[in-house]
């Protein structure tokens, strides 16, 4: 009976296998075979562990949420993204009225960091009188908060920190739902799509280099009268591929049949991966987070009526989203407790 009970638990751990596996042979030594699988997984469900974890003391300093070395390089995987957080920026700066304390190029630097991470760091340098004699940007990329929440440190790499006099920096950062040490840019929901925008770029610019864009057999069933023949023409279709791979080829069979050379083509990929629709659809995915129209953004329309007035949506796109994004930024005349971030209003040039 127990013997019994052990095969059967035997068959069970089995079949929970073969569910998750790959390759399942039968178990009596017989050859039939069968292939499972299960939904994919993302390996990016593993970031939900940090909903628990939220911000890791390290002892002196909280590491960021996510890797800001990671979404830096991010911010520059797709032509949409990268622009759209330079067109941000580009609009602060151009309503932006200079101070003594802060000058343009800094405020240029805050407002790039402000879009690309979602925090921003401003340190006040004094002079002997303990009056501010300016405002310095910090790299967020490099900045970390200490445990205290008031201590910050410039870290770059292993033993190269330094740790600013408390008091001296400003932090603004993007609310978070997780944590309220560090702020997460608003267009992270669009990183999926921004990375896939990327892998279609690079698989197309992969497909192109490798130059063999159909995969085919040669099936050959002439005999050939030199085996050095076969050999030259494996050669020849091996050299086909990359630069020069539209050359022709020139073969002799003599009392060859019709037959004696097939060309049998597997597949095409242009016809199955779809670029022009992958790109199109991750697009809109990042002017949808990014919130900012697509004529603004210079894409090109695919129908004949277009997006619209460009003058109309650059006006709705200033009172929605740059407007609460200056009334951010001025947060920082409240910690300084001097007005340094001024803005002009929006306009428009006159239409001629």
């Amino acid at each position: 009976m127990s013997k019994r009970r052990d095969r059967h638990q035997q068959t069970v751990a089995t079949t929970a296998q073969a569910s998750e596996g790959e390759v399942l042979a039968q178990g009596d030594g017989g050859q039939s075979m069968a292939f499972t699988f299960g939904d994919p997984m993302p390996v990016l469900d593993g970031r939900e562990i940090l909903d628990y974890l939220e911000c890791w003391a390290n002892g002196r300093w909280y590491e960021p949420p996510v890797s800001l070395d990671g979404l830096a390089k991010s911010s520059k995987a797709s032509v949409y993204l990268q622009s759209g957080l330079i067109f941000k920026r580009n609009a602060l700066a151009r309503t932006f009225i200079p101070h003594r304390l802060l000058s343009r190029a800094a405020f240029e630097q805050i407002a790039m960091d402000w879009g690309w991470s979602g925090n921003l760091y401003l340190e006040k340098r004094d002079n002997m009188l303990r009056q501010a004699i300016g405002l310095q940007p910090c790299l967020a990329k490099y900045m970390r908060r200490g445990t205290d929440l008031q201590t910050y440190y410039q870290v770059r790499g292993w033993k190269d920190e330094h740790e600013f006099k408390a008091g001296s920096i400003c932090h603004l950062r993007v609310a978070d739902i997780n944590q309220e040490v560090y702020g997460l840019p608003e267009w992270l929901p669009a990183l999926q799509s921004a990375l896939l925008n990327e892998s279609a770029t690079l698989f197309r610019r992969k497909y192109y280099q490798n130059g063999s864009h159909a995969g085919f057999i040669l099936y050959m069933t002439d005999a050939a009268q030199n085996e050095d023949f076969v050999t030259d023409l494996r050669n020849a279709m091996k050299n086909s591929k990359g630069p020069g791979n539209f050359r022709n080829l020139f073969m002799y069979a003599p009392n060859g049949k019709k037959d004696g050379l097939q060309l049998i083509p597997i597949s095409e990929v242009a016809a199955k991966d779809d670029f022009g629709a992958i790109k199109n659809i991750s697009r809109d995915d990042q002017l949808a987070m990014l919130r900012i129209p697509p004529q603004l953004m210079g894409v090109v329309p695919q129908n004949a009526g277009g997006f619209g007035s460009i003058r109309e949506a650059a006006q709705v796109w200033a009172v929605n989203e740059l407007e609460p994004e200056q009334a951010r930024l001025r947060q920082i005349n409240d910690w300084l407790g001097e007005e340094v971030v001024r803005f002009r209003p929006y306009e428009m040039p006159a239409a001629s």
